[in-house]
């Protein structure tokens, strides 16, 4: 990819970011520092820990900046009221975007009603704010379960689809992320979809782009219907956008 191309993809790119620190070293300083670097370069999201919520929000207020958490988070368990207790908690401190884990390993052994219960109730806390399941597709792995599982979602109430937490050995994939698009698609909702785990470069960026153009159509991708969750990728998509 040369400088030009790269340049255009971070361009398309940046809007389209939640730039995230959900390491286990998060400090307050990192928060204050992961929003003046989401201002620089116009992020769509930040995406925190819970207990950064409220830091999260007085530092981008008035920005545009929304501010994601994290809810079940990672392990993907089944504990419904925490779940919804959590969530109401992170809405008060000024969450505008909800990322809940799905009860994945339920899920797997069948247990559908545990994975949907979740997502329902959470979609039912979370009022107007915006809900992204989380899928652990590295943990799903096979397309076709991602795509019940995608199916489960949307019915469910989500308003994006994520692909993975980025703390389990396989995250992103285009397989991945290809058929949970399919799903949209197949909805009919106006749904979308977050890109998160293992996303470092501008070629990275670049991929899930082309295929979300491929699926969806050209003009579909947009911070409302799009996300690309990252960290690492941030300083690459700042490099070759000139900043």
């Amino acid at each position: 990819m040369d400088e030009r191309d790269a340049g255009a993809v971070a361009r398309r790119a940046l809007p389209l970011l939640d730039l995230t620190d959900l390491t286990e070293t998060c400090t307050e300083p990192r928060i204050d520092a992961l929003c003046r670097d989401a201002k620089a370069g116009g992020v769509a999201a930040i995406c925190v820990w819970p207990h950064f919520v409220a830091q999260g929000a007085r530092a981008l207020k008035g920005s545009g900046i929304r501010v994601a958490t994290v809810i079940n988070f990672p392990a993907g368990g089944e504990d419904c009221a925490r779940a919804t207790d959590d969530t109401a908690e992170a809405l008060r401190d000024g969450a505008d975007e909800i990322d809940l884990v799905l009860p994945y390993r339920a899920f797997l052994r069948g247990d559908v009603a545990a994975a949907r219960d979740m997502v329902e109730a959470v979609r039912d806390t979370s009022g107007s704010a915006t809900l992204k399941v989380i899928l652990e597709t590295g943990a799903i792995a096979d397309p076709e379960s991602i795509r019940r599982a995608s199916r489960l979602a949307l019915e469910a109430g989500a308003d994006f689809l994520k692909t993975s937490t980025g703390k389990s050995p396989v995250s992103a994939t285009p397989e991945a992320a290809e058929a949970m698009l399919v799903e949209i698609r197949a909805s009919g909702r106006p749904a979308g979809l977050k890109v998160s785990g293992g996303l470092r470069s501008v070629a990275d960026a670049a991929t899930y782009l082309a295929l979300a153009d491929r699926v969806m159509g050209a003009g579909w991708v947009g911070p409302g219907r799009f996300r690309l969750g990252a960290s690492s990728l941030f300083g690459a998509l700042m490099q070759a956008r000139g900043l």
